[in-house]
């Protein structure tokens, strides 16, 4: 059994944002060996819904815990899966880290990096924007894949 959770922010205002593009991959998982959540808190608030998560399903440790978010070190339509390790610099996963009090937990992290090389928006401004339909298009392809990889890890 894994739990799956999906990082983002609530509220119909940032429903297609990049930051929370871990909603998504939440909504296509359809598996029945995986308890899916999406964080019901702001995105640098994550932490304690994670933790809330473990403690209701008490079998699982945080070897079972995958932690699905946005990273803007990867490029758009690549991602990556790995244990105890993640992005330097993601608030969502620092306040998890600090909850658990541990880095030992999968991160499922997708690339969302689109920014034009000559003109790179900041990251607090870029990961708050839309994607666009282009984007969406590449995101959809992200996503089945993912989905695909975490029914058979």
């Amino acid at each position: 059994m894994k739990l799956v959770i999906g990082l983002g922010n609530p509220g119909e205002a940032y429903k297609n944002t990049r930051h929370s593009v871990g909603y998504v991959v939440i909504d296509e998982i359809k598996n029945k060996n995986i308890i899916a959540a999406k964080t019901d808190t702001f995105m640098n608030d994550s932490g304690s819904f994670v933790k809330k998560q473990l403690a209701v399903h008490g079998s699982l440790s945080t070897d079972d815990l995958f932690i699905v978010h946005d990273d803007l070190d990867i490029p758009l339509g690549k991602f990556k899966i790995q244990f105890g390790r993640g992005p330097k610099d993601h608030n969502g996963i620092l306040d998890i880290e600090e909850k658990l009090g541990t880095k030992n937990f999968w991160r499922v992290r997708i690339g969302i990096d689109n920014r034009p090389l000559d003109n790179k928006p900041m990251g607090e401004v870029y990961t708050l924007e839309n994607f666009t339909p282009d984007e969406k298009e590449i995101l959809e392809k992200v996503i089945k894949e993912i989905c695909k990889k975490l029914a058979t890890l």
